[in-house]
């Protein structure tokens, strides 16, 4: 049986989706996250760094609501308005998935949701 997962430590979907599903048999689908600020309902103020951290506060956030941790992470799509800020984001990429590096994809798009610069979609698995 598959189950809605909601944080309110996260933003609220901008469409009609849901921050993540948790299916029946371990696996957790986040949808893409950007960088909204959950207390304000705004993008963040700053250039990559402050939108990557602010996306990867959100993801942690849904996984804690869903019992999961980074460690569980097995996927991720990771989307950026520009390649050339891949190295920055990468850069902090790795100071969340140090201990277990995840399978990736990254693409440059031509738009974001809301002007945004990173948007990052996460695939979990726990066995139950």
């Amino acid at each position: 049986m598959n189950k809605v997962i909601n944080s309110d430590k996260a933003p609220k979907a901008i469409g009609p989706y849901s921050q993540a599903i948790k299916a029946g048999n371990g696996m957790l689908f986040i949808s893409g996250q950007i960088p909204v600020n959950p207390a304000t309902g705004k993008v963040v103020e700053g250039g990559i760094v402050e939108q990557t951290e602010q996306v990867f506060q959100n993801i942690k956030a849904i996984l804690e609501e869903a019992g999961y941790s980074f460690t569980d992470v097995v996927k991720t799509t990771c989307l950026l308005n520009s390649m050339d800020d891949f190295a920055t984001m990468n850069e902090i990429y790795g100071k969340y998935y140090s201990e277990f590096l995840p399978a990736r994809a990254a693409y440059a798009v031509e738009k974001l949701p809301l002007g945004v610069l990173v948007e990052i979609e996460t695939i979990a698995y726990k066995a139950e």
